[in-house]
């Protein structure tokens, strides 16, 4: 036999394998035997046969005997039922482009074109020639498919490809089948073995020199796991692109020529437009209002917004009726669902996430990821600060909750540490079940809504009502006793509000209000939001009455707190009244030596003397100290307090001498027993700097709110509120002391901090713009004074009304510096 003849090149310039056998011997056969003196075979790297050339040369003679078999060259030899199957199936031509394989998914109803799809082609063709693949990302229902869909669809009907692969990558198997296909139709790759297929496709994509260059586009639809695609991944091409769908976002999707881009929500426009263009396709119109309100409270999700749209076609529902379907906490997220799922979707909202879900829980550290998610779907969904999901309450419920041991844990066996609950974060992270930024701590966990619905509707009432204990447990172990950041107060009062608004208040009522429902009435009073505490005291006292009962230790202590901020809004007159009825009902149900009992009595006092009875405080202050200096010594920390605001009253009242010779024994008795840095010593340095101006010291004043705000920066923050109340009253000192141009800029500066930190209708903003506008009448400028309190007295009737004791000492301090103002005029008149 002669040489072996080269076949003719496929489309990418791919020959089939060449055999050349030349100088072979002779064989002989006898009868019945079999002689070969070339090549006998099926087509190398087919059927079997190796892959690549065949060479045979200088081989000898050979002679055989009758059944036998001579060979001089190459023979490669098959079972019977593999050369059946060789000879029925005939090898097929390489299939003509432009070629597809796969089936694009079909476009859904009401398409939106949205900026996601042009990022996508300014990816592309910013790619050049470079080897680029895009990887769309994103959570679960952010219509990522539709997006690769519409991209791979216009690309094609554009004419712009010669190949088209579209493969599910769900897992490996189908990719391997779906390149499998691709390498049998376009270069004649052997289907029986589909591994070697999808790589024989793969060397396909290669560019060969010399060949004509194909332009191909591969989609890996739905990448579920990075190690699927290991050894598959397309090549790198100047004239393909792979363009890839995942909801992970691990670093091993994205590198080697591959980036990464991010498939958000729908904007308010596209979520109301998809709405909007669904319904009308069916003759449905709705209100703008409702729309657009359903569209937030659905998260601009797309495909929570499909899903709705055919509910409320299915069932003739309209969209106001829908909306309360969904704020209904005993509604399951699945009941929201249509019974037939529009544009081939597979599963419905609720069980959308549950396989990402299973992935995560299977990351490392095994069996955090979904205990992990249950604390974050009870907090806020647009931040939540690490400190929560780290704290011990919260890695108490993570050990109690993980059903799978790991040897990744950090800690000991059944323990769980605050790196294995940042590693389960991650987990979720990367399955874009949250977003967790650990640059922005006081946010760094966002998740959407309606993956919190789904996760609340996995876990039984019991399981839940637990679960609500534990997560406020957890925000109450991450709350700092001194708010020093205002901008973490504020995140940790709005979960504590996320909290009670996803479980209900009665979660949190259980044989005792919870702790934390009163710790989030106090941050609001500590920034000074007076009138918000005001009303959170009143919702507390109300349910905890209702719950609990009314003479409840809780439901007293509600009422007590509700008074203060009373004090704090101004009606010190209703305090008084409060707290005297609360006082009664004290010492009837705890008795008149209950330590609630003694606070009582002694508010009682110090708001009696707020209302303008200052030496009925004092006194009843004195009564006060004398009973608890029959219980207890004088360092006791209710002892210190009491004492405390004995010598202020006394001072008020106008007897400063003993109130000044109280003070500094009563500094160094905090200093000692509370220690230097404790708020009610920091408070005893003020009131006694204060006391000290009011007794014509101003320079001495001066000197101690100076150092003491030195300490309130170091130990309080910079925004602190009672931060604030001292730079006050060091400017007023200051101005008191001769300084009126130095005290006059620094109340101006303090002014917009305050406007920033407090805002602009706070009690302590007015009462600032008040000792401005005084401060620029001193100076000599009495007109600009009298202006100052004209536009504060109208914000004030705005803010406090017209019958509040500040709003009515503003009126009184407009007609004085009016009148000294017209006194002005008048002999700037007679000078001239």
């Amino acid at each position: 036999m002669g040489r072996g003849e080269k076949r003719p090149e496929g489309p990418m310039g791919l020959a089939d394998a060449e055999v050349a056998v030349t100088d072979t011997g002779n064989a002989k056969a006898a009868s019945g035997a079999t002689a070969v003196t070339g090549y006998r075979g099926p087509v190398p790297g087919t059927g079997g046969a190796p892959a690549g050339s065949v060479r045979v040369s200088g081989t000898g003679d050979a002679n055989v005997s009758e059944g036998g078999l001579a060979n001089t060259g190459y023979i490669h030899q098959v079972n019977a039922e593999q050369l059946t199957m060789v000879q029925q199936r005939p090898l097929l031509e390489p299939a003509v482009w432009p070629h597809q394989v796969g089936v694009i998914p079909s476009r859904a109803q009401s398409f939106q074109h949205r900026a996601e799809a042009e990022r996508l082609r300014a990816a592309v063709e910013d790619g050049g020639t470079a080897v680029l693949g895009q990887v769309l990302t994103g959570m679960g229902g952010v219509g990522k498919t539709q997006l690769a869909a519409d991209y791979a669809r216009t690309t094609w009907e554009g004419g712009h490809l010669d190949v088209l692969v579209w493969v599910t990558a769900s897992a490996r198997s189908p990719v391997v089948t779906g390149f499998a296909q691709a390498g049998v139709e376009l270069c004649r790759a052997d289907p029986d073995d589909a591994e070697k297929a999808a790589r024989t496709f793969l060397a396909w994509l290669t560019p060969k020199p010399g060949a004509r260059p194909c332009q191909w586009l591969i989609v890996l639809d739905d990448v579920a796991d990075p190690d699927d695609l290991r050894g598959l991944w397309p090549p790198a091409s100047p004239h393909g692109r792979t363009l890839a769908t995942t909801r992970r976002r691990d670093a091993a999707l994205v590198g080697q020529g591959r980036c990464r881009i991010e498939v958000g929500l729908f904007t308010e426009a596209e979520a109301f437009a998809h709405l909007t263009t669904s319904l009308a396709a069916h003759g449905r119109h709705e209100p703008v209002d409702q729309l657009t309100a359903l569209a937030s409270e659905l998260g601009h999700l797309p495909l929570a917004l499909s899903q709705a749209a055919v509910y409320l076609i299915d069932f003739s529902e309209d969209v106001a009726a829908y909306r309360g379907l969904l704020a209904d906490r005993t509604t399951a997220l699945a009941d929201t669902t249509p019974d037939r799922l529009p544009d081939e979707q597979a599963v419905p909202l609720a069980a959308a996430w549950s396989l990402s879900l299973d992935r995560a829980d299977s990351l490392r550290p095994v069996g955090l990821a979904r205990p992990m998610l249950h604390l974050a779907a009870l907090l806020d969904p647009n931040g939540i600060p690490q400190t929560i999901l780290t704290s011990q309450p919260a890695l108490t419920h993570l050990a109690q909750s993980c059903t799978r041991t790991s040897q990744d844990l950090t800690a000991e066996r059944d323990q769980i540490s605050s790196r294995d609950a940042v590693r389960a974060l991650r987990a979720l992270h990367r399955l874009h079940l949250i977003d967790h930024d650990p640059d922005a701590p006081h946010q760094a966990v966002r998740i959407h809504q309606l993956i919190q619905r789904a996760a609340r509707d996995s876990l039984t009432s019991t399981v839940l009502d637990q679960l609500s204990r534990t997560v406020a447990d957890a925000l109450l172990a991450a709350w700092p006793d001194v708010e020093r950041d205002t901008a973490l107060a504020q995140v940790l009062r709005t979960n504590s509000t996320a909290l009670v608004n996803h479980v209900g208040e009665d979660v949190l009522y259980r044989l005792a209000a919870h702790e934390v429902l009163y710790r989030a009435g106090h941050s609001l009073g500590q920034v000074g939001q007076v009138s918000a505490a005001r009303d959170h005291f009143v919702q507390l006292a109300d349910a905890a009455s209702r719950r609990l009962g009314p003479d409840h230790p809780d439901t007293l202590a509600a009422r007590h707190h509700l008074a203060s901020m009373q004090v704090q809004a101004g009606d010190a007159a209703g305090a008084v009244a409060a707290f005297a009825e609360l006082l009664d009902d004290r010492v009837r149900v705890l008795g008149p030596d209950h330590p609630d009992t003694v606070a009582t009595r002694h508010w009682l006092a110090t708001t009696r003397g707020q209302a303008g009875d200052l030496i009925g405080a004092a006194n009843a202050l004195h009564d006060v100290l004398e009973h608890l200096l029959e219980e207890e010594n004088s360092d006791h920390p209710d002892a210190l307090h009491v004492r405390h605001l004995l010598a202020y009253w006394q001072g008020r009242a106008g007897n400063l001498e003993a109130s000044l010779a109280a003070c500094p024994e009563l500094v160094e008795d905090f200093k000692r027993v509370m220690g230097p840095d404790h708020p009610g010593t920091l408070a005893v340095r003020s009131d006694f700097a204060g006391l000290q101006g009011d007794a014509g010291d101003a320079t001495g004043a001066v000197a101690n709110l100076a150092e003491l705000l030195d300490d309130m920066v170091r130990v309080l923050g910079p925004d602190h509120p009672y931060t604030l109340t001292t730079r006050l009253n060091l400017a007023g000192s200051q101005g008191h002391a001769g300084d009126t141009a130095g005290a006059v800029a620094n109340l101006a500066e303090l002014l917009d901090d305050m406007v920033r930190v407090l805002g602009p209708d706070h009690p302590r903003t007015l009462h600032a713009r008040g000792a401005l506008a005084e401060l620029r009448g001193v100076a000599g400028n009495a007109a600009e004074a009298a202006a100052g309190f004209a536009e504060l007295l109208d914000d004030q009737m705005r803010v406090l009304g017209e019958d509040h004791p500040d709003t009515l000492a503003a009126r009184a301090e407009l007609a004085r510096w009016r009148q000294m103002a017209a006194d002005q005029d008048v002999g700037l008149s007679a000078d001239s």
